[in-house]
C-alpha cells in the first residue's frame, strides 16, 4: 500500500510543480500529456483560427502586392514583421505585470540571457521573412506552397533533437498526409505563372530561398518551444507577448535598416503611384499584410506555448491548401479535383493529429482515476486496521 500512496503523492506533486513553476512538461509533448479541459480546447480553436486566417489573408495579399506592381523585397519583409504595434495597447493596459512573482523567482536567467534570446530569434525571423519575400516574388503560388510544406519535415527533425519529440502512428500519419496534401498542389497549373514568365534563374533562386526560409521557420519554432521550457519558464500570457513583441522589434529594425541600406526606399513613392489598384489600395494592402502576419504570430506562438512547435507547424501546414482554394474566390483562379483532394487530405491529417491528443488526454485521465481509487482503497484499509 505504500506504493499506492507514493503514486498519488507523485501525481499531486507534479501537478503542483506545473501550476507553480509554469514550466511545460517536456515541451507539452503528446507522450507526456496534461489534462485538457474545455478551456484548453477553446484556446486551441482560437489559436488555430488565428494561424489559418492570418496566414491565408497575408499570403493572398502578399501575392497581390507583387502581381499588381509591388517589387520591393525589403518592403515585403518589413510588413511581415511590423504589425506588432497593434498589440501594444493590449500589452500595456490589460496584461498584469506580475512583478512580485518575477522578483521572487530566483530560477529565472539574467536579463542578458533574455536579450540574447530575443535578438537571436529576431535576426532569424528577419532573415526568414526576407527569404520568403524572394520566394514569393519568383515562384507560382502552387510551387511556393509545395516548398513551404517542407517546413513540417524540418520541424519534425529539429523537434526530435531539441525538444525530444516522439512520434506515434497518428502523428506520423498526420505529417505524411499534410505533406502529400501540399505536394499535390505542384501538379496544379498556376495561371499566374503563365502570365508572369518567370525565368529559369529566378525560379531556382525563388525555390532555394523558400526552401531555406522553410528550414529557418522550422528552426525558429523549435527554438521557441525550447526557450519556453528552458529559459522563460513562465506559463503566462505576458511571457508569450514578451517574446512576440521584443522579437518583432528586433526583426522590424533589421528590416527597416535593410530597406534604407538597399535603396528600396527611394522607389517606394514611384511604386505606390504605379500600383495598379491605386495609392489607397497600395497602403491598405501593406497594412493588412502586416495585420495578417501579426495575427498569425499570436496564434503560432500560442500553440507552441500550450502544445508544441510541431503542432503549431501542423496547423500552419493545414492552411497551405486553403490558400489556393481562397484564390478561387478572390483571384478567380480555376478550381479542380487536385485542390479538392489536397484540402480533404489536409483536414484528414489535422483530425489525425487531434485524435492523438484526444487519446493522450483520455489515457491520462484514466491513469489519474486509477491512482485515486488505489489511494482511497489504501486509506480505507489503514483506517480499518
Amino acid at each position: 500500500m505504500g506504493k499506492a500512496r507514493e503514486v498519488q503523492l507523485q501525481i499531486m506533486g507534479n501537478e503542483v510543480k506545473e501550476e507553480n513553476s509554469g514550466e511545460p512538461d517536456a515541451g507539452h509533448q503528446s507522450t507526456k500529456p496534461q489534462i485538457k479541459g474545455q478551456i484548453w480546447w477553446i484556446k486551441m480553436g482560437i489559436y488555430s483560427f488565428f494561424v489559418l486566417s492570418g496566414q491565408a489573408v497575408a499570403t493572398l495579399l502578399g501575392r497581390m502586392y507583387f502581381d499588381k506592381g509591388g517589387n520591393s523585397k525589403w518592403m515585403s519583409t518589413f510588413v511581415q514583421l511590423a504589425g506588432f504595434p497593434l498589440l501594444l495597447p493590449f500589452y500595456c493596459t490589460l496584461l498584469p505585470k506580475n512583478s512580485t512573482t518575477d522578483s521572487i523567482d530566483t530560477d529565472r536567467p539574467p536579463a542578458l540571457t533574455f536579450a540574447f534570446l530575443y535578438v537571436s530569434l529576431g535576426i532569424l525571423s528577419a532573415g526568414m521573412c526576407l527569404l520568403y519575400s524572394y520566394g514569393m516574388s519568383n515562384l507560382p503560388v502552387s510551387t511556393f506552397s509545395l516548398v513551404c510544406a517542407s517546413q513540417l519535415g524540418f520541424n519534425a527533425l529539429f523537434s526530435f533533437f531539441l525538444n525530444a519529440q516522439k512520434f506515434t502512428f497518428f502523428i506520423t500519419n498526420s505529417l505524411v498526409l499534410l505533406t502529400i496534401s501540399s505536394a499535390l498542389l505542384v501538379f496544379q497549373p498556376d495561371d499566374s505563372s503563365d502570365s508572369k514568365k518567370i525565368s529559369k534563374g529566378k525560379y531556382i533562386i525563388g525555390f532555394l530561398c523558400t526552401l531555406f526560409a522553410s528550414a529557418g521557420y522550422a528552426l525558429m519554432l523549435s527554438l521557441t518551444q525550447f526557450a519556453f521550457k528552458k529559459i522563460i519558464k513562465r506559463n503566462t500570457m505576458r511571457a508569450m507577448m514578451d517574446l512576440i513583441i521584443y522579437q518583432s522589434i528586433v526583426a522590424t529594425c533589421l528590416a527597416l535598416a535593410g530597406l534604407f541600406a538597399s535603396g528600396d526606399w527611394k522607389v517606394l513613392k514611384k511604386e505606390m503611384e504605379e500600383y495598379e489598384l491605386g495609392k489607397v489600395s497600395y497602403l491598405m494592402t501593406l497594412i493588412w499584410i502586416a495585420s495578417g502576419w501579426d495575427v498569425f504570430n499570436i496564434g503560432a506562438v500560442g500553440l507552441i506555448f500550450d502544445v508544441s512547435s510541431l503542432f503549431s507547424n501542423v496547423i500552419s501546414t493545414l492552411g497551405l491548401p486553403i490558400v489556393p482554394v481562397l484564390a478561387v474566390v478572390f483571384f478567380h483562379d480555376k478550381m479542380d479535383g487536385v485542390k479538392v483532394v489536397a484540402m480533404l487530405l489536409a483536414i484528414w491529417g489535422f483530425v489525425s493529429f487531434m485524435y492523438q491528443h484526444y487519446l493522450d488526454d483520455s489515457k491520462f485521465k484514466a491513469e489519474r482515476e486509477n491512482a485515486t481509487q488505489v489511494s482511497q482503497a489504501s486509506t480505507s484499509e489503514e483506517v480499518q486496521i
